[in-house]
């Protein structure tokens, strides 16, 4: 086997046409999204909002056996600068909708929000004046995880259908000048 040890001369970035030198920063800035995407995606921080029933299924998606950690959302923030994601899990009634939108805002960007249940989705069998039908009235959602109470799992799936989605995230908005 032969090892093929010629190299390439150092290029002055001087020397280059502003052609090259913008395809250049083009590659390095997908190359650097595509490795900022990657690391946002494996470590999800979550925000505690649980508001009904299905906080019981949310919490049990961080113990042992369904092990929320595996997929780096183990750590739920129990302040909103410190999350990234905040995942509405149960209705949502009129007076709360305010801190939860107060919540959403003091969250640091990129941010996202997973409705979990029926209840968080579109107001359940809560149809009533005062529950708010669908999270997505206050703060825009991402995902929706479907059932009453979902499972563990689907609250994985979310997860999951969420971390595709910043994988597939094409904005180079921290590299712009």
């Amino acid at each position: 086997m032969e090892l093929n040890l010629d190299r390439q001369p150092i290029v002055n970035p001087m020397d280059l046409s502003e052609r090259e030198l913008q395809k250049a920063t083009t590659s390095l800035d997908k190359s650097v999204a595509f490795v900022v995407n990657w690391c946002q995606k494996n470590s999800i921080w979550p925000v505690t909002m649980g508001l009904a029933c299905c906080a019981i299924e949310m919490m049990g998606t961080g113990a042992a056996r369904y092990d929320i950690a595996r997929f780096g959302a183990e750590v739920f923030r129990p302040s909103p600068r410190q999350a990234d994601l905040m995942i509405v899990a149960g209705w949502v009634n009129k007076k709360m909708s305010e801190l939860v939108r107060r919540i959403y805002d003091q969250m640091p960007e990129p941010k996202w929000v997973i409705a979990m249940g029926s209840c968080a989705s579109c107001g359940g069998m809560h149809n009533s004046y005062a529950v708010l039908q669908g999270v997505d009235q206050i703060v825009p959602v991402d995902i929706y995880v479907p059932g009453c109470p979902p499972r563990p799992e689907a609250l994985l799936w979310g997860l999951l259908e969420l971390q595709k989605r910043i994988a597939e995230d094409k904005r180079i908005q921290y590299f712009q000048k």
